[in-house]
Order: structure tokens, then C-alpha cells, then sequence
């Protein structure tokens, strides 16, 4: 997600790991699983030649837009659908400060 919503689809891979709450290993172990399916690609940084870029392929952002239905109706249904057992105070606690968020 934070790729396709990336300028050029392309994120420095120290960013995107940040984005996503990974160590830089970490990141580096999903992008290579994503790069074997053709859904990212790594690309040398233009700014400094030292950094890599990860870059969305169209396959990958097909492949997104394919999920996000069912991603989107998941969440919907796991959160917004389907409250009983969960704090509606805490949760509406939580939406504020996504919503909120920059």
C-alpha cells in the first residue's frame, strides 16, 4: 500500500521499512519474496547511487487493487460489522487518532 501511494511507486527501502514497522532485514526478506513474484523490483537510488529504491510493478499494483475488496470488507466486517466483545470507547478512541494522524 505505502508503495502505490508512493511517488513513481518507489520508496527508499530504510523508508518503507519504517512505514511498515520492519527492521531494514526485515523489509529486505518481503521484498525479495515479492520481487520472485514479480510484484516489486529493487532499483538503485537516483539521489545518492549508495541506497535502493523498492518499486511497485504494475503486476504488483494489480495485484493490490485485486485484494483491496476483500481486504476492505474484511476489515469492516472484523471491526466495524461485528463489535460484540470488542470496547466501542477504546475503538472509537483508536479511529480518532488514525483519523487525526497526518
Amino acid at each position: 500500500m505505502f508503495l502505490s501511494e508512493a511517488p513513481h511507486r518507489r520508496m527508499r527501502m530504510n523508508e518503507l521499512a519504517a512505514a511498515c514497522n520492519l527492521s531494514l532485514s526485515g523489509m529486505t526478506r518481503v521484498v525479495n519474496r515479492l520481487e520472485k513474484q514479480g510484484l516489486v523490483q529493487r532499483a538503485k537510488c537516483q539521489e545518492d547511487l549508495r541506497g535502493w529504491n523498492a518499486v511497485l510493478t504494475d503486476d504488483g499494483l494489480a495485484r493490490l487493487q485485486e485484494a483491496w475488496p476483500a481486504h476492505l470488507a474484511s476489515i469492516r466486517w472484523h471491526v466495524l460489522d461485528n463489535p460484540t466483545g470488542h470496547n466501542l470507547g477504546s475503538l472509537a478512541a483508536a479511529l480518532e487518532r488514525v483519523a487525526i494522524t497526518p
